[in-house]
């Protein structure tokens, strides 16, 4: 290989340490491991003839590497040549590679040179890569595409895609075209047909691979732009591959044979043709294909020449939506090889205004990285070491396209355009945007950094303070702090021994307990409650009689029955000089003010007030509390009740007492019992303070419409008082002088703007509202304020006039005309009185008769017996009531009037009307038995007469209940004569004088004395 002969054994050694063997052939660099030693200085220094033989030698042989040694060694002097020689050979032997790819082109290995392993081979730039290599495997990769003189890692798990890399690489071609694939979704590394591939891509070297046998791991260095031309088969890659095609000469004298197959003519003519292609390139052809080994990048020149040298006919890809390349009579189906062009760029003047582009790609990327320090480091770096690179426009707009994170298809629009203006303004918009996005990275960084810092700065602070505090005796522990607080809640408190027997024992274990234990906050919240009661606390009472009297008439009309007892309990406190709980019940129907009078007693008392319904309460546990062994375990309404009003003695309504519900959990009602028994409440224990509690200074009052559902153990320790409806005189009293002006004032009406005329507001009672409550008439008088309001702010009226004829264009049609369905009563029929929730009404009984046909009967058979029927929707109570009342008046018939058998042969029906309205209750039995008579007389009753009472078997009347809403419902049905029970006089004696007014009332102790005034005119 060489023509150098030297006898001296020193020279041996110094060839040997060049990695040449004896016959001057480059050895394997594993056999070249050995630190240099003062022999191989002297054997430079022995003779500057040797050296210029030496140099000579060197620059004679074809071996690259020995070229690039004498290029080194004419360039120094021989004293920087030894360093320079040195580094050079450590380089070499330290990554095992250089001098073993130099073997291949200089010589065939020999038998005893250990070969490489396989499975991991780094695989450095050669001396030049070529400017021209026409067939490439294809590798498809998404998301970005690679920019020339830019580095990318790619896995490769294809197994036909594989064997082309690895048969590539031992043929000495580590080159593969890389493509971005049209669909981003897409993660296959090869590709089924070319459409899918953008026809633009890079020329990349195979840097580095690392078989792993079921997968590749590629470092690409990418080179420059190439252009897919065409597919390619594998049968039409190894032709293209042979010796002595085309591709062996684009290689500038590079092997396309693998080394294990090189025999002595494959030898010669390959060292033939890189003889032809040394002549003719002349002694330069050894400076250009020399390649600094420490670099991992191509040098900028040769890129640039690169493409700058390739064809410049092909249309430039204006954009990444570039078609495909149209392949015709080629090779279909996967695409692992392919024909490819390189891609240069226009020829391009530096103007001034690529300058000031160029400049301002510069500022921008120095923005974007000082502040994304991901690109600080190497950006940085590369920009600083020279102008070689910043004043490159071609490596510039690629280098500030790899630095965003643009859309693939804005990085492929890069990669394809050719006009080098339009490529800088291209990578120009791109960093641009990138800038805003990471200043507005930074700002939200430095947003949370701020924010994480105060927090931070702001705990350290307060623990800082602690400690302090601690030192300085001003601040004890949390435990003891809170030992400290709950003894100081107790300072002015009576706390009966057995509860402050509890507390202590509960302090004691929380001294003991870890403070993040769960325990310690069960106890805390124990202890928290035990000493946030009112022990010992009661609120100072104003007895005075004559000021509670006064608030009560302020907020309420009547109701006299409630304010008499209310006086009647501030007048025993008095005398007493104590006051003890009671219990009070006020049940009626809805509307009547039982709620809010609770909250004047209240107010007229002088104490807290506290409310809260059992309504459809089904729990047990939400009045006598939760046991502590729950997790979020509270105490009952009561304890919450005695928290939040911090007094012993305050006045609690339990509304809709009535309507308690039951469940699974238990009865309340029951658990009621305990509460509301004055014997038991002074010893309350609730499940969670689990201590006697006193509530027999709690004044109770509960609040029902009927009390029919309330149990009778609960009934009985409860004082009912019954709060009746109002008639039409107190409707309109507590419409002039609480409703109106209430309402006026809500709607922002001035007195003057508004006249409202009595007869409106009757008729608005009478027509409108004729419940015992004032809640609707409260609705109707509030939606006249309304439009009243709407009236004056709309049309501008000053003064806004309501009379019985304009009545209806406030408040629509009227809902009732009149309470009676017959003016005149005919035979059959009867009215009576019923009480319901909503208040007393009139009920008519309406009866008729079918006689049975005699003719049908057959001679001799027994005479018929009358049947009844009964509607009208009506329960169970008064369908016994029509029973005992049908028989009781045969009886009564068949007595008074023998000869009268309409009863007995005659088929009776009897109804009640408005049968969508169920009906029940004992009051109605002397109704039906006046209309039963009547109908079996053929005489109507008399016309205005009404009538309420229950009937036995032997014609006995019952009381009833409800005599004041009865009567209040006779006088609105325009009744004069009223009938009703013996029994019930004392309660008509109770009721006012302007409700009794004008009324003829009957007692009746048995049925004759209700006949006798039904039937008075009749004969």
């Amino acid at each position: 290989c060489f023509a150098l002969r030297y006898k001296a054994d020193l020279m041996n050694y110094k060839y040997l340490r060049l990695g040449l063997n004896a016959n001057m052939r480059l050895v394997h660099p594993l056999r070249i491991g050995r630190s240099f030693s003062s022999t191989y200085a002297a054997c430079f220094h022995s003779s500057k003839i040797q050296h210029d033989r030496f140099s000579s030698s060197l620059n004679s042989s074809q071996c690259q590497r020995p070229a690039m040694i004498s290029t080194t060694f004419n360039k120094y002097p021989l004293s920087y040549n030894f360093n320079r020689l040195d580094n050079f050979l450590k380089l070499n032997t330290l990554k095992g590679l250089q001098c073993y790819q130099s073997r291949l082109y200089c010589a065939p290995p020999e038998d005893n040179d250990p070969q490489p392993e396989d499975h991991n081979m780094n695989l450095p730039a050669t001396m030049t890569v070529p400017e021209i290599w026409p067939n490439v495997p294809v590798i498809a990769i998404n998301r970005n595409p690679v920019f020339p003189r830019f580095i990318k890692i790619v896995e490769i798990m294809d197994k036909e895609l594989m064997d082309v890399i690895r048969r590539k690489v031992r043929l000495n071609q580590p080159y593969a075209g890389v493509f971005m694939k049209r669909d981003d979704s897409n993660d296959n590394v090869v590709v089924k047909e070319l459409s899918e591939l953008y026809t633009v891509g890079t020329f990349a070297q195979i840097h580095e691979l690392q078989d792993m046998g079921n997968k590749l791991r590629l470092i690409l260095m990418a080179h420059r732009r190439i252009r897919i031309v065409e597919q390619l088969s594998e049968e039409e890659d190894l032709q293209t591959n042979a010796p002595g095609t085309a591709a062996d000469t684009t290689t500038t004298g590079e092997s396309d044979s693998p080394a294990s197959t090189n025999g002595p003519s494959t030898l010669r003519r390959r060292r033939k043709t890189r003889k032809s292609v040394s002549s003719e390139k002349g002694a330069s052809s050894a400076t250009a294909e020399a390649v600094d080994v420490s670099a991992t990048i191509t040098p900028v020149e040769e890129t640039a020449k690169a493409e700058s040298t390739a064809p410049t006919e092909a249309p430039a890809s204006g954009d990444a939506t570039t078609p495909p390349f149209p392949i015709a009579d080629k090779p279909t189906g996967r695409v692992l090889m392919v024909k490819v062009e390189n891609v240069g760029y226009e020829k391009f003047v530096v103007t001034e205004v690529i300058k000031a582009v160029t400049q301002e790609i510069i500022k921008t990327i120095r923005e974007i990285i000082t502040l994304n320090p991901l690109y600080r480091e190497s950006v940085q770096q590369m920009i600083q070491q020279g102008q070689r690179v910043v004043d490159n426009p071609v490596y510039l707009s690629d280098l500030a396209a790899s630095l965003t994170s643009a859309s693939p298809a804005e990085l492929q629009q890069i990669l394809e355009e050719q006009n080098i203006s339009d490529r800088l303004m291209a990578a120009l918009g791109l960093v641009k945007k990138e800038l805003e996005l990471s200043k507005l990275q930074a700002s939200i960084a430095k947003e949370v950094e701020e924010k994480v810092r105060t927090h931070h700065r702001k705990y350290m602070l307060m623990e800082q303070l602690k400690v302090i505090k601690k030192e300085l005796g001003i601040e004890k522990d949390d435990k003891d702090a809170i030992e400290e607080k709950f003894r100081e809640r107790l300072k002015d408190k009576v706390v009966p021994e057995a509860v402050m027997t509890v507390i202590d024992e509960e302090l004691n274990k929380l001294g003991f307990l870890d403070s993040h234990s769960s325990e310690f906050s069960v106890t805390r919240n124990y202890l928290d409650w035990l000493t946030v009661l009112p022990w010992g606390v009661n609120s100072v009472e104003d007895l005075a009689i004559k000021q509670a009297k006064e608030i009560l008439d302020e907020d309420h009309y009547g109701m006299e029955d409630v304010k008499k007892r209310i006086l009647e309990f501030i007048a025993v406190a008095q005398l007493r000089g104590s006051t003890q709980g009671k219990i009070l019940c006020f049940h009626g129907p809805p509307g009547v003010g039982k709620t809010s009078i609770a909250k004047s007693i209240a107010r007229a008392l002088n104490r807290k007030y506290f409310r809260f319904s059992v309504g459809g309460m089904t729990d047990v546990a939400e009045i006598k509390g939760h046991r502590r062994t729950y997790v979020g375990a509270m105490p009952g309404k009561i304890i919450q009740c005695l928290k939040k009003t911090a007094t012993e003695n305050p006045v609690v309504l339990i509304d809709e007492v009535d309507k308690i519900g039951r469940g699974y959990q238990g009865d309340p009602s029951a658990a009621l019992l305990e509460l509301l028994d004055p014997e038991q409440n002074n010893n309350f224990l609730d499940h969670y303070i689990d201590v006697p509690v006193d509530l027999s200074r709690v004044l109770f009052i509960c609040t029902a419409n009927v009390l029919d559902t309330i149990p009778d153990p609960l009934k009985d320790r409860m004082e009912m008082i019954d709060v009746s409806g109002y008639v039409a005189e107190e409707k309109m009293e507590i419409a002039n002088t609480y409703l109106t002006p209430n309402a006026r004032k809500a709607s922002g009406i001035e007195e003057n703007m508004i006249e409202l005329e009595p007869a409106a507001v009757e008729t608005l009672i009478k027509r409108y509202c004729r419940e015992s409550g004032v809640r609707s008439l409260q609705k109707h008088i509030e939606r006249i304020m309304r439009r009243t309001a709407y009236l004056i702010a709309s049309d501008g009226v000053d003064v806004v006039k309501i009379n019985e004829a304009n009545l209806e264009e406030f408040v629509g049609k009227p809902k009732f005309n009149t309470d009676r369905m017959y003016d005149v009563t005919p035979p059959g029929v009867a009215m009576g009185l019923a009480w319901t929730a909503m208040g007393g009404s009139t009920l008519y009984i309406e009866t008729s008769l079918r006689p049975i046909d005699m003719s049908t009967l057959k001679e001799g058979a027994p005479a018929p017996i009358g049947t009844l029927e009964s509607t009208g929707h009506l329960g169970d109570v008064m369908k016994e009531s029509v029973r005992i009342s049908y028989m009781f008046a045969k009886n009564f018939m068949a007595s008074t009037f023998p000869d009268n058998k309409a009863l007995l042969t005659s088929n009776l029906h009897l109804h009640v009307p408005e049968g969508a309205v169920p009906k029940d209750g004992p009051s109605a039995g002397v109704t039906i038995v006046t209309a039963l008579v009547s109908l079996a007389r053929g005489v109507p009753t008399r016309q205005d007469v009404a009538m309420t009472g229950e009937l036995s078997l032997t014609g006995k009347v019952l009381p009833v209940g409800g005599i004041k809403e009865k009567t209040i419902a006779a006088r609105r049905a325009g009744v004069n004569c009223l009938i009703i029970p013996a029994e019930n006089k004392k309660d008509y004696a109770d009721l006012p004088d302007f409700i009794t007014e004008g009324l003829e009332v009957h007692y009746a102790a048995k049925y004759s004395d209700v006949y006798d005034v039904v039937f008075k005119d009749s004969s």
